[in-house]
């Protein structure tokens, strides 16, 4: 039995063919997985700052109000 399929290529090829086109989807995927990730800490970001927005506005209501802290 030959080393080589009926394409012409050599198992080894084959292995290295497999090797590159999973190399790429693991490149692909963790691209994607970056961009998920700034996404989702830049919803963080945005969160907190809207937090820190209505802490202020809550203080300045019960300021206005009369009320302490």
């Amino acid at each position: 039995m030959s080393d080589k399929d009926t394409s012409g290529t050599t198992g080894d090829d084959s292995v290295q063919d497999l090797t590159a086109v999973v190399q790429t989807l693991l490149g692909q995927m963790q691209d994607k997985f970056q961009t998920m990730s700034d996404q989702i800490v830049g919803r963080i970001d945005e969160m907190g700052s809207r937090i820190d927005e209505l802490e202020k506005n809550l203080g300045d209501l019960l300021n206005q109000s009369g009320v302490d802290d």
